[in-house]
């Protein structure tokens, strides 16, 4: 697999991230440290304990790694989530139903990277 299949695959934007990065090298570098990042575990296990204030940093701080990896997909739900975690840190069933599409992306970025690793 390439690094722009492994765009493809995860719904990310290849041509912008080239334009920031430049060579597949220095981005797949990049895309392998998303794989060693806690920010998705601090978000499930902050979500689980019901603690807005720590589930609203991890959910931003893993919005600010997709930006900068053009990573689109797993940008726009943790972006959303990030969003509605600033305007009410109260939990919600309704943040339930954002956690799991930021878990369907997130499992869909790392299959991706993980096969990227693999090949």
């Amino acid at each position: 697999m390439t690094v722009k299949e492994c765009y493809e695959a995860m719904g990310g934007d290849y041509e912008d991230v080239m334009r920031r990065l430049r060579k597949d090298e220095r981005v797949e570098k990049f895309l392998m440290k998303v794989l060693d990042d806690k920010s998705f575990q601090l978000l499930t296990d902050s979500m689980e304990a019901q603690n807005m204030d720590e589930a609203f940093r991890a959910a931003h701080t893993l919005k600010g790694i997709c930006q900068n990896l053009s990573l689109n997909r797993l940008y726009g739900s943790s972006n959303e989530l990030a969003e509605k975690l600033r305007n009410n840190r109260e939990y919600s069933q309704e943040l339930d139903v954002i956690v799991a599409q930021v878990k369907e992306d997130y499992d869909a970025t790392v299959a991706a990277i993980t096969k990227l690793k693999e090949s």
